[in-house]
């Protein structure tokens, strides 16, 4: 059963872009999602933020183009 605070962090988490969401996801990927919510995303370095942005791009171009290829 889920408690009240994961149900309300679910609430939030739909709530979210999905460009958000990618972003979260790669943060708990990285194993950084724990400092983003204590300290926000002012709290990464300059490093982990380019690694988040990188990653996010790679995804961004991967689902590109297989939206091109499932159109083709």
């Amino acid at each position: 059963m889920k408690t009240n605070e994961s149900k309300n962090k679910e609430k939030l988490f739909d709530a979210l872009s999905e460009h958000e969401k990618m972003k979260l996801e790669i943060a708990e990927e990285l194993g950084l999602l724990d400092q983003v919510q204590q300290g926000g995303w002012k709290s990464l370095s300059a490093k982990e933020t380019g690694r988040i942005g990188g990653l996010m791009t790679k995804r961004k171009r991967e689902l590109s183009s297989k939206t091109e290829e499932n159109t083709k």
